[in-house]
């Protein structure tokens, strides 16, 4: 699938979030109680990507408590700041074609309309930092982190090995 194709996909289930249910009893089954408190910030569409997240992952047979965290709590940090569906719109539109732009405004300050590129840009490390701040294991906000960040190739650590797990089920959400 081309990476135009998932976003539009995104998309449609940003819009139609509303009209379908969002099974949050499954993420405590995988959360602490302060990690769950964490999760339940997140907006209506953002819980259902992070489950369809650790769906993807279960149904691939993968168990690893960490990774399993990190595909529920990996977008928390935008919680910090809210945006709409013109502006990640917007946002994917400059990643993809102005790249460079994307950089410079992501390290701005969070205000006015350079806003969602900033959490665009800043969330897994706002996310990461959250999650410290609760004290969830090293391996989990590692993989938070990194989430989008490049991974080695070949990838080295176990961290690397299940950052490509975390990835992939993240962009097929």
């Amino acid at each position: 699938m081309s990476a135009l194709t998932g976003r539009v996909r995104q998309t449609l289930q940003f819009v139609t979030s509303w009209a379908r249910p969002v099974p949050d009893e499954q993420a405590k089954k995988y959360l602490t109680l302060a990690e769950y408190s964490l999760y339940m910030k997140m907006h209506r569409s953002e819980r259902q990507h992070h489950l369809r997240v650790l769906n993807d992952l279960l149904q691939s047979g993968y168990q690893n408590p960490s990774l399993l965290k990190a595909a529920l709590l990996h977008d928390v940090g935008k919680t910090r700041f809210r945006f709409g569906l013109l502006q990640r719109v917007l946002v994917v539109v400059v990643k993809s074609v102005f790249p460079a732009l994307f950089e410079l405004w992501g390290q701005a300050e969070p205000v006015g309309w350079k806003q969602p590129f900033v959490v665009s840009a800043r969330h897994p490390e706002w996310s990461a930092e959250m999650c410290e701040a609760i004290h969830m294991e090293a391996l989990a906000v590692e993989l938070i982190r990194r989430h989008q960040a490049p991974i080695p190739d070949p990838p080295w650590t176990e961290a690397d090995r299940l950052l490509v797990l975390l990835k992939a089920a993240d962009d097929r959400s």
